[in-house]
């Protein structure tokens, strides 16, 4: 005789109060079980690569300040613009170069910023290069 011989051969119990789970939720409980939430996510932003901002070479700071001196003097016609800077990244030491285009709206000296037409703004100490 078995310790199980009297239960062994009894019909399955079906809930009249509860549904049957589905297979889906009973699968579910089996899955894995993540002890180190959040550490997949941590190693990729240690992995996320970042640049550097470059420094501006002499040569490149005076063109640089002559595109904004020739947009200064064209503001009211609102030229098309390219503008290439550098963006700091929120959660690492470095960022990334970025380009936008878009028409000016006007040089703000009390801000040291473009503002373009569509409202984006761009510091200028952040300006990398300006095509128009």
């Amino acid at each position: 005789m078995n310790e199980y011989d009297d239960i062994i051969n009894m019909p399955h119990h079906v809930s009249s109060r509860h549904p049957q789970m589905s297979i889906m939720n009973r699968a579910a409980q089996f899955a894995p079980f993540a002890a180190l939430t959040g550490h997949a996510a941590a190693i990729e932003e240690t992995a996320r690569l970042t640049d550097e901002q470059h420094e501006l070479a002499d040569e490149d700071s005076e063109a640089l300040n002559q595109k904004l001196a020739y947009l200064r003097e064209n503001l009211h016609e609102h030229p098309l613009i390219t503008i290439t800077y550098f963006e700091e990244d929120g959660r690492k030491i470095g960022g990334a170069y970025k380009t936008i285009e878009g028409q000016l709206q006007n040089i703000d000296d009390y801000n040291m910023s473009i503002v373009l037409k569509n409202g984006e703004t761009v510091f200028l100490k952040s300006i990398f290069d300006i095509q128009y």
